[in-house]
């Protein structure tokens, strides 16, 4: 007869068979990205005015090719170790992936007034007031993102505002779609067939955070205080829980891309002004008040919808600080989950750093 596993073992083997399965899909993106990086430049002169957004393009539809082309591999190497891992039926991990692009009559609506109500309620109020409060961040972003650099695939930041305008169009679509997916669309979505919502939450949030925290390496920014990639760090760290318990909760990736994709553009015009030495008073006044404005009207008029999901995303919050009865925690082994939450999400990260 076979011993039963333990609590602590349970909760360390869940996130080792993730973190192999990260790992499958990480290289699988990796190999795939080869064609952009080797290719491209083959074909288009990378000083041209359409390279960039076109690497973008091509980077996009390459992770949401590749995430369910590699879980079915990856679900195919790993099926018999997963069985007592897996907390919900394991039907197909690629179909589970691009059921969460599903569109249909019934639920655009929604969808839709998910994604603004995102956007004016979560993102614009954050954004605004960080740059209000500390307005060095925006230097910061600025230069962390390296717009002058050689090699740099944010250069159109550098151009005339009619180049940055054509760019906007599309890059920033194409950057929340490559994020999404990565992020909320497999590493939360795929992570909480591991473990519980909850930890799907965090730990993908934190790989997230991690990623803005990174620039504190970028060579521009040394020198600048560490404050200020640590307010990235938390404000990223912050959006990507609500932005993944909206996937979690709804299984819709639309909103979350739609939201993350007008706060790119109202973002890079408050860079593309920094960067061209117009005072944020500008946007403060001609964009961010009007749609707070905005942002006020909606949250009057959706008040009730807005107060029940505020009240079940927070009931669901605080279950992460309590025992998981389905692996039959402890208090201390909760605290030990936590700990491998973000010790997880870490070495996902350096993983990611390395590979993607």
């Amino acid at each position: 007869m076979r011993r039963p596993r333990s609590t602590l073992k349970t909760i360390v083997m869940q996130r080792i068979y993730f973190l192999f399965e990260v790992l499958v899909i990480f290289l699988g993106i990796f190999i795939f990205m080869l064609i952009p990086t080797f290719l491209l430049p083959l074909i288009i002169d990378v000083n041209a005015i359409i390279f960039d957004a076109l690497y973008y393009l091509v980077r996009a539809l390459i992770i949401v090719a590749a995430i369910p082309l590699f879980l079915y591999l990856s679900n195919f190497l790993m099926e018999k170790q997963r069985k007592t891992l897996i907390l919900e039926e394991d039907i197909s991990p690629s179909r589970n992936f691009l059921s969460l692009f599903k569109i249909t009559k019934k639920n655009f609506k929604f969808q839709l007034l998910y994604g603004v109500l995102l956007l004016f309620l979560i993102f614009i109020p954050l954004d605004f007031f960080t740059y209000l409060f500390s307005p060095e961040l925006l230097n910061f972003v600025s230069e962390a993102l390296e717009p002058a650099g050689e090699f740099s695939l944010n250069s159109y930041f550098n151009e005339s505002y009619f180049i940055f305008l054509l760019s906007i169009i599309f890059i920033p679509l194409f950057v929340a779609l490559y994020e999404e997916s990565l992020v909320r669309g497999f590493l939360t979505n795929r992570g909480s067939d591991y473990v519980n919502r909850m930890s799907a939450v965090i730990l993908p949030s934190f790989f997230f955070g991690l990623g803005h925290f990174r620039y504190i390496f970028s060579g521009p920014v040394v020198g600048f205080p560490i404050i200020f990639p640590i307010i990235w760090f938390l404000q990223t760290f912050l959006v990507g829980i609500v932005l993944s318990m909206v996937v979690v909760r709804k299984h819709w990736i639309f909103p979350v891309i739609f939201a993350h994709t007008l706060n790119n553009v109202i973002s890079s015009f408050s860079i593309w002004n920094h960067i061209n030495h117009i005072d944020f008073s500008f946007m403060t006044f001609y964009v961010y008040i009007p749609l707070l404005i905005i942002g006020i009207i909606l949250f009057i008029w959706q008040f009730s919808r807005i107060k029940e999901s505020l009240s079940i995303g927070w009931k669901e919050f605080k279950t992460y600080f309590v025992r998981d009865e389905t692996i039959g925690e402890n208090s201390v082994e909760t605290g030990f989950r936590i700990v491998m939450d973000f010790f997880f999400g870490l070495i996902i990260f350096l993983i990611g750093i390395i590979i993607l």
